[in-house]
């Protein structure tokens, strides 16, 4: 990284400066960046630590997009901007912002690689995370939320009888029901699922993350055929 980064501890996950929520630099450092390639086509979802790298060496340029005017600027451009909003009390809610020792810097919501031409491969990884994102940390049996470690796999055909590791068989479950529905169908268990498994059209988190007001300027890039996984 650029600078050495000072992890300050504020009194709860936040810290207020004229009014306004901060999140810790910390924390800011794990929030997420869009990356174009050089035909601003977007290629990737990265964390603000390596978008701050990738910047500092002078691969990337940052986008922004005010009211559908749109600004580049270079790291060095960046924290000019970043010191002028500082000194003029200018920082909004919602943003996220590094303290580093001698200055403190805002982190970009998108920037665009200068040599990166290729387009990625529209799939979704067919991973325990996607399926708990697209069935949204429901059981699809009692229809019940539950956090990821109360949370389990289920083979709506089960494996013992040809039952695929595939999208449109494995569907998120509690425990408790996933032991009561055991080595039979959801017909023969008399449990109806609460919506039928299917493949998703983009990641789950890319989705989550589009429907959060921070992210909402990445809409400006992103089409529905972009299905990408984000990358940290």
């Amino acid at each position: 990284m650029v600078a050495q980064v000072v992890h300050r501890s504020p009194p709860s996950s936040a810290s207020e400066e004229d009014g306004v929520p901060r999140r810790s630099s910390a924390s800011a450092m794990q929030s997420s960046v869009l990356a174009l390639n050089r035909n601003f086509h977007p290629v990737h979802v990265i964390s603000a630590r390596r978008a701050f790298c990738i910047l500092f060496k002078g691969q990337a340029e940052i986008i922004t997009v005010d009211d559908g005017q749109f600004g580049n600027y270079t790291f060095d451009t960046w924290l000019e901007l970043c010191e002028m909003k500082t000194e003029l009390g200018e920082r909004q809610a919602g943003e996220d912002w590094i303290s580093a020792v001698n200055f403190d810097i805002q982190v970009p919501r998108i920037i665009r690689l200068s040599t990166y031409d290729r387009v990625p491969r529209n799939t979704v990884k067919f991973n325990r995370r996607n399926i708990f994102l697209r069935d949204g940390h429901r059981c699809q049996y009692c229809g019940k939320r539950y956090s990821s470690t109360r949370l389990s796999l289920d083979h709506v055909m089960p494996k013992s009888r040809g039952g695929g590791d595939t999208w449109e068989n494995v569907v998120c479950a509690c425990v408790r029901c996933n032991v009561a529905k055991g080595g039979r169908t959801p017909q023969e268990a008399n449990m109806p699922l609460l919506t039928m498994p299917t493949r998703p059209k983009r990641s789950p988190l890319l989705v989550r993350q589009l429907a959060s007001q921070k992210y909402s300027v990445w809409r400006t890039f992103l089409t529905s055929a972009d299905a990408f996984e984000p990358t940290h």
